[in-house]
């Protein structure tokens, strides 16, 4: 499997590809602490200098090795399908060597990494429903609509909440046709292949 970037992380990439071997080790070490330590224009503005060449332009850089590394990680790419797919963005061998490296060597850690950003969602528990219609009035001449009462239980770390809604039944024939078409969303070969790379 190949690692398929958009088109503005490859051309971010393309300073590496012109660039010694050295400034691109410094690039790769650069990336992983901007990862795990967050941005730091002092370390864009000093590499500028030495490289000659503009603080944005730096920044592009690190954000494109920083896309690559963990776009990579987040499909638990092997060694050898890294390798492929800087070949084919078209990076000479030593800027290669030095880009498998260094993902090598933070795999599990950018990993790590990514999987303490999972949402912390609250989890479906019970859904009781109940259906309101009024007979009749005085004041009103015109037909009632009847509505639906739901009271949905969500969990969270152990802690039940109720969410109380009111709709009525065309609002809940549509919620149901959106529900069943994401139902089937989550069925095709599309849905399954992502969700395999997340796992």
């Amino acid at each position: 499997m190949l690692l398929i970037l958009d088109d503005i992380h490859k051309k971010h990439l393309e300073v590496l590809k012109s660039i010694d071997v050295k400034i691109v080790r410094e690039f790769c070490r650069i990336s992983i602490e901007h990862l795990f330590k967050g941005s730091n224009p002092k370390i864009y503005q000093s590499a500028a200098q030495r490289l000659n060449i503009e603080a944005d332009l730096v920044k592009n850089v690190i954000a494109g090795v920083t896309q690559l590394f963990i776009e990579a990680s987040k499909t638990m790419m092997s060694e050898i399908e890294f390798r492929d797919s800087i070949i084919v963005l078209g990076f000479h061998d030593d800027s290669q060597e030095e880009l498998v490296k260094h993902y090598l060597e933070n795999n599990q850690m950018i990993r790590s990494l990514l999987s303490s950003f999972d949402l912390d969602v609250p989890q479906y528990k019970n859904l009781e429903w109940r259906l309101d219609v009024q007979i009749a009035s005085r004041s009103l001449r015109r037909a009632m609509e009847p509505t639906l009462l739901l009271r949905l239980q969500l969990e969270k770390e152990e802690e039940t909440n109720d969410v109380i809604l009111e709709a009525d039944p065309s609002n809940v024939l549509h919620m149901t046709e959106v529900l069943e078409q994401a139902l089937q969303e989550a069925k095709s070969q599309h849905c399954r292949r992502i969700m395999r790379s997340i796992k």
